[in-house]
């Protein structure tokens, strides 16, 4: 397990500066939003939307068209983002202004911003950001080998790693969103401890040592998963589906929906899983 005192391994490179501090703006302009009263109004699919969301948004569109003026991205909000892939195996970016909705609207701290940026159906760079705490984690798997790290709300970047399982596992399920499958799982395997979460935080705990698994039977969608997945994964974690194969992105003839996935600090654990 990392500990909080451990140095930095690696250090990161501008870009993964930049979409950090992107993400920590986007994320200022959620609390601006909020300290004005939450109006959730639905969506077409039925999900919550907030001016929060659209704030976030506008502000994550505004910096990417500097930053990345020539990736397409697909964004949680936008009408037309799954238009944009003309190259499935072009890079694009993924993005999420505020995943966790319902959480923010109950007034739940388990909301964050998504930014991935994915390489051949694979995210190669995740930035999480929670705008409550102040707190960012980030994973950057473009290099060998890959660095993960947390950022505290003064800006201060520290390594993290996932931590080897045990015979006993501490799994993380979600808050809100809560399925038979899933508690049906719970029975198969040996839990030391449950703890239900909100957002993508889940892959971000499991990054930081903090958790062991994540399973996760109902829908997400692509922009959920992906800058978790990529923290996870470049923390030293792996990210499968139910088959035990590789989580792939940009599904566009889906809609870019997931199937079900195991998230999981140590790789060994797809050996009992699957």
């Amino acid at each position: 397990m990392q500990h909080s005192d451990s140095p930095i391994s690696a250090v990161p490179d501008e870009l993964v500066i930049a979409l950090e501090a992107l993400a920590r703006r986007a994320g200022a302009a959620i609390l601006v939003v909020k300290r004005g009263g939450i109006h959730a109004e639905a969506k077409s699919d039925g999900s919550p939307v907030t001016e929060a969301d659209l704030a976030a948004n506008l502000v994550i569109l505004d910096g990417l068209s500097t930053l990345l003026p020539d990736v397409p991205l697909i964004t949680e909000e936008g009408d037309d983002g799954l238009k944009v892939l003309a190259d499935p195996d072009a890079d694009f970016l993924l993005i999420d202004p505020l995943d966790g909705t319902r959480e923010f609207v109950s007034g739940d701290p388990d909301y964050t911003v998504n930014i991935a940026y994915v390489r051949r159906g694979r995210p190669v760079v995740g930035i999480v950001h929670m705008p409550e705490t102040g707190l960012s984690w980030v994973g950057d798997s473009r290099t060998t080998p890959s660095a993960a790290w947390q950022i505290d709300h003064i800006g201060s970047w520290q390594s993290i790693q996932t931590r080897t399982s045990g015979e006993t596992l501490a799994v993380l399920t979600s808050r809100s969103h809560q399925d038979p499958d899933t508690e049906a799982f719970l029975k198969k395997v040996s839990v030391s401890e449950l703890v239900r979460r909100g957002s993508s935080l889940k892959f971000c705990l499991i990054a930081a040592g903090q958790g062991d698994l994540y399973p996760r039977f109902g829908p997400t969608m692509e922009w959920d998963t992906a800058a978790g997945d990529a923290v996870l994964t470049a923390a030293g974690g792996a990210m499968l589906d139910l088959n035990g194969q590789a989580f792939l992105y940009g599904k566009i003839s889906e809609g870019c929906r997931n199937p079900g996935f195991m998230a999981m600090g140590d790789p060994g654990l797809a050996v009992t899983l699957f």
